[in-house]
């Protein structure tokens, strides 16, 4: 099993920026895909960009793509996610995930594990 941390939520204003990371622990972190989800309230949870276990392959979902990057570092067991040009709509809580396959996709229900989420709040 694999438990994940996250950190870097906070506020910030429209446009500006903030990178999120993942630190890992419990299990070979190189054998695990990744993902960043995020979740406002009253909406479900949502897709924002996932990692093969590599890192060499990202995938992104169209409300982030070109604004968030997701990276890895297996050396320090974390995965991050940079956030450009962040706007209102991008307030939510942050999730990393996690499971141990090359890829897992872009659905939440492919994710075994999961951090405890971490804050971030856009004002205009």
């Amino acid at each position: 099993q694999v438990q994940l941390v996250e950190s870097g939520g906070g506020l910030v204003q429209a446009g500006g920026s903030l990178r999120l990371s993942c630190a890992a622990s419990g299990h070979t972190f190189s054998s695990y895909a990744t993902a960043w989800f995020r979740q406002a309230p009253g909406k479900e949870r949502e897709f924002l960009a996932a990692s093969t276990w590599s890192g060499t392959t990202t995938y992104y979902a169209d409300s982030v793509k070109g604004r968030f990057t997701i990276s890895r570092d297996n050396a320090k067991n974390t995965v991050y996610l940079q956030m450009n040009s962040l706007k209102p709509e991008d307030t939510a809580v942050y999730y990393c995930a996690a499971d141990r396959k090359y890829y897992s996709g872009s659905s939440a229900y492919e994710y075994h594990y999961w951090g405890q989420g971490t804050q971030v709040t856009v004002s205009s």
